[in-house]
C-alpha cells in the first residue's frame, strides 16, 4: 500500500493545486460538527469546559455538576464533604483531569502532582469476573493517605529510550516508562499484575453512551471473519446497578458500562469516597484503613449522578481547518492507512433521558470495542473480557487540542507517548499494519497524517 501512497501523492497533489480557489466540497468538511447539534467552537485552554451547545434547560444541573467535579475532600468528620482516604490517589476529580482534559504523567518517583494511577491485582478472576484484588491493597494503589494512615506504597518511574527508524531515514525517540512500586506499606504478594492508567478526557460521555448497543456491536469482528487483520470485540462488565452483565464502554478498557458508574468507580478507587456502587472503603480490612472513617457512605446518588451529569453535558469541541489541503491529504492517509477501521470515524445516537444527546450525527473517531494492541502496549492485567494486550479504541475528537488545554499532557493509557507521532509509532498487534504504513511513508505524508489528528 504505502508504494501506491508515494506514487499517487504527486497528483493528488496537483489536482488539490487545480482546484485551490474553488469551494470545499460539502464531504470535505463531513465531521465538522463532531458531536452534531452539541458541538462547541473554542481553541483555547478552557475548550473541553463548555456545556453542551444545545443544553437548553439542563444548564442548571450542569452548573452544579461542575462544582461537584470540582470539590475537594477532606477528612471526616467534616461539616460538609468529609470522607477523603484513609488512602486515595487525589482528592478532587479535577486533580486529575486537568481542565476536563487529559492529566500529566509522573515526571519523578512518588510525584504529586500526577494524574496517573496503577491499577493491580493478581491473576485470577475477581467477582463477575473483574479483576482479582491484591490482599492488602486491593485493585489500585493509593499513593496518599490522611494524616495518621501509611499510604500503600510510592509509584516509581523511569524512562527508557528507543529509537524507530523511518524508510526514509529520519528517526524518532520514543520513551518506554518503567514502574515499579516503592516503599509498600507491607510486603506485596508474589505475581502482582499492575497497569498503569492516566487520566483521560472527559467531555463528550453523554454522547458515547448514546450511541445504541446494536451500532457498537455490528462493528466487531472478533474472529476476523472479512480477514482485514482488525478482529475488535466488546468487554462485556457487570453493571452494579443492573445486577447483570452488560456491554462495557468506559475505561482504558472498557471496564464500565455507564458514566454515571464510572464515576463511582473513580470517587471510590480514586478519593476513598464511598457510596452505593462502592459501598466498602478502598482499603477495607487494611492495617492502615482505621481512622478518618465516618457512619454510613461518604456520598449519596445526588451526588454521583449530578457529577456524571456534568461529563455527560461537556460539548465535544468542533474540528479546525478541515478544508486545509495538508489536513484533507491527511484524512485520505489516515483512511488508507487503516486507521478509521477502529477509529471509526460517524456514529448516530439514539433515544436518550437528555434530549440534546438524541439522535445526533457524531464524529468521536472510536469504535468503542477491545483491539490486541501488541506486546509493546500491552500491560498483563486482564479486566474482564479484556486480555492484558487490548484496549479500547479511544476517541480521537478533540485530540488536537490536548496540549492545548494541558500542555503536559501525552497520550497513550500510561502517558508515554509525548506526540501524537510517537502515539502511532507504539501502535503494535492489529495496529501493526497502520503504524508500518505510517513509518514507510514520506515526511510530507507523515506531518499531513498528524496535521488531520491535530485538526481533530
Amino acid at each position: 500500500m504505502p508504494d501506491k501512497v508515494f506514487f499517487l501523492l504527486p497528483v493528488f497533489l496537483l489536482l488539490l493545486g487545480c482546484q485551490k480557489d474553488d469551494q470545499p466540497k460539502p464531504d470535505e468538511l463531513e465531521g465538522l460538527m463532531a458531536g452534531g447539534g452539541t458541538t462547541v467552537f473554542s481553541t483555547g485552554p478552557d475548550a473541553y469546559t463548555f456545556p453542551l451547545a444545545n443544553i437548553g434547560g439542563y444548564l442548571g444541573q450542569h452548573a452544579a455538576g461542575d462544582a461537584a467535579f470540582e470539590q475537594a475532600f477532606v477528612t471526616a468528620p467534616a461539616p460538609q464533604f468529609g470522607g477523603i482516604g484513609p488512602v486515595f490517589n487525589q482528592n478532587a476529580c479535577i486533580a486529575c483531569h486537568v481542565r476536563n482534559g487529559r492529566s500529566a504523567p509522573p515526571v519523578h518517583t512518588g510525584d504529586p502532582a500526577t494524574g496517573l494511577l496503577l491499577r493491580l491485582s493478581i491473576p485470577g478472576e475477581g467477582a463477575q469476573g473483574g479483576a482479582l484484588p491484591v490482599p492488602g491493597f486491593g485493585v489500585q494503589l493509593q499513593t496518599k493517605a490522611i494524616f495518621g494512615e501509611m499510604p500503600e506504597g510510592t509509584l516509581a518511574v523511569a524512562y527508557k529510550q528507543e529509537v524507530v527508524e523511518f524508510l526514509t531515514g529520519e528517526k524518532a525517540s520514543l520513551q518506554l516508562p518503567v514502574f515499579a512500586i516503592e516503599n509498600p506499606y507491607q510486603p506485596l504478594p508474589v505475581g502482582v499484575l499492575t497497569s498503569p492508567r492516566n487520566a483521560p478526557p472527559v467531555f463528550g460521555l453523554g454522547l458515547l453512551e448514546a450511541i445504541p448497543e446494536a451500532g457498537i456491536l455490528a462493528l466487531a469482528d472478533e474472529n476476523d471473519s472479512n480477514g482485514d487483520g482488525i478482529s475488535g470485540r466488546p468487554n462485556w462488565v457487570w453493571d452494579i446497578k443492573e445486577q447483570r452483565t452488560v456491554l462495557g464502554r468506559f475505561g482504558w478498557k472498557a471496564g464500565n458500562p455507564t458514566a454515571v458508574q464510572q464515576t463511582a468507580d473513580a470517587f471510590n478507587h480514586d478519593m476513598g469516597i464511598t457510596n452505593s456502587y462502592f459501598p466498602m472503603e478502598n482499603c477495607q480490612g487494611q492495617g492502615n484503613c482505621q481512622s478518618g472513617l465516618s457512619p454510613g457512605l461518604d456520598i449519596d446518588d445526588d451526588f454521583v449522578e449530578t457529577t456524571a451529569f456534568y461529563f455527560k453535558t461537556l460539548g465535544v469541541p468542533g474540528p479546525r481547518g478541515l478544508d486545509d489541503e495538508v489536513v484533507k491529504i491527511g484524512r485520505e492517509l489516515f483512511d488508507a492507512a487503516k486507521c478509521s477501521s477502529c477509529h471509526v470515524p460517524k456514529h448516530q445516537t439514539g433515544s436518550d433521558a437528555i434530549s440534546a444527546l438524541s439522535f445526533q450525527t457524531i464524529y468521536p473517531y472510536t469504535d468503542l470495542l477491545l483491539h490486541d494492541m501488541g506486546e509493546g502496549l500491552a500491560d498483563g492485567r486482564p479486566d474482564f473480557s479484556a486480555s492484558g494486550q487490548e484496549w479500547r479504541t479511544p476517541p480521537l475528537w478533540g485530540i488536537g487540542l490536548a496540549q492545548v488545554v494541558n500542555p503536559k499532557a501525552s497520550f497513550l493509557h500510561d502517558g508515554r507517548a509525548r506526540t501524537l507521532e510517537e502515539a502511532i509509532l507504539w501502535h503494535g498487534g492489529e495496529a501493526e499494519a497502520s503504524r508500518n504504513f505510517y513509518k514507510n511513508a514520506s515526511k510530507k505524508e507523515r506531518e499531513a497524517m498528524v496535521a488531520f489528528l491535530k485538526a481533530l
